[in-house]
């Protein structure tokens, strides 16, 4: 793995996948990589315009129009995730990548349409709606071990989070960043307890794999939506310079996430991140997750509450 960069990805012609946020950032990085060796890429995006930009862009570049895809999603509203999932079932019979990537970061307190706040509302309820309702044509994609992906991405603030599930949408004492370190446990946890359903499951579920991937120290400007939103401009130029000084940038920062999506030696419940100081930046590598993702009880009361505030069944 050492030095693992993009042009390692092997050929992709024939794969489908969906990106989430695919429009900007680590999303668009992670498109523009598998489109280049030869995957269709479904690019789930809130905003049209700005994903027919993307799109526009990537062809600039010279990848295919035919390998790229537009579907609106909205991760806030469950509506939009069901809407989403229908119009994909109804074209396609088989889904070989689900990247779970899009996601929102240390914003002042709101809620999403169906009354979630916001982060844990998008970054895990949404994506967790979003997987269970597309679980048909993931585990109809292939029968050999490894044939279907998904890839949750969480972050190092997963290491700050404790999941609150007699609060989980933080009604009392709401603070952003511990907030946001919930949503990204929660994408742990959701990863790992998906991967032993699957292993737990029938032979017909033995051809997906669940893992997880965070992109260290990325530039991206999901740092500073949160502070642009509260008008905290002084907060936004410091979270900018920092980005500047010692952030890797989004390709380098989408690089964990391509291995898990496209390595031949991922194995299903692994994590992935940077392999330099801190996980902060550098070439991808195993990395462990702090031992409360790993946490059995908790993330079965998670699963359990997260099909009941989506009404999705994920397995």
């Amino acid at each position: 793995m050492s030095k693992w960069t993009a042009a390692d990805i092997p050929d992709l012609s024939n794969k489908l996948a969906i990106v989430t946020g695919a429009n900007s950032g680590l999303g668009l990085e992670t498109t523009r990589a598998l489109a280049r060796k030869g995957a269709r890429v479904v690019m789930a995006c809130r905003t049209q315009a700005r994903a027919e930009a993307a799109v526009d862009q990537l062809v600039g570049e010279g990848i295919e129009r035919d390998l790229l895809e537009f579907r609106a999603l909205d991760l806030s509203s469950l509506t939009s995730i069901q809407s989403f999932a229908e119009g994909f079932r109804a074209d396609h019979e088989t889904l070989d990548l689900l990247i779970n990537n899009a996601g929102v970061m240390a914003l002042p307190y709101c809620k999403t349409a169906d009354g979630f706040e916001m982060q844990i509302g998008t970054n895990h309820l949404g994506h967790f709606a979003l997987t269970g309702r597309l679980l048909e044509p993931l585990l109809a994609s292939g029968s050999a071990a490894g044939s279907a992906r998904v890839v949750t991405v969480s972050s190092l603030m997963h290491r700050i989070g404790d999941i609150r599930l007699d609060d989980l949408s933080w009604t009392r004492g709401y603070r952003n960043w511990l907030a946001y370190g919930q949503s990204k446990l929660a994408n742990l946890m959701f990863c790992f307890e998906l991967q032993r359903r699957l292993d737990a499951g029938s032979p017909n579920t033995q051809g997906l794999i669940s893992v997880a991937a965070h992109p260290g120290y990325a530039s991206t400007n999901l740092s500073s939506v949160g502070a642009q939103m509260t008008g905290k401009k002084l907060v936004e130029q410091v979270n900018l310079l920092g980005a500047r000084i010692a952030a890797q940038n989004a390709a380098e920062g989408a690089l964990p996430t391509l291995y898990a999506a496209t390595a031949a030696d991922v194995a299903g419940g692994e994590y992935f991140g940077p392999s330099g100081i801190m996980e902060m930046r550098g070439a991808p590598k195993r990395v462990a997750a702090r031992p409360k993702a790993h946490d059995r009880e908790v993330a079965r009361r998670l699963w359990a509450l997260s099909v009941e505030l989506t009404n999705v069944e994920a397995l």
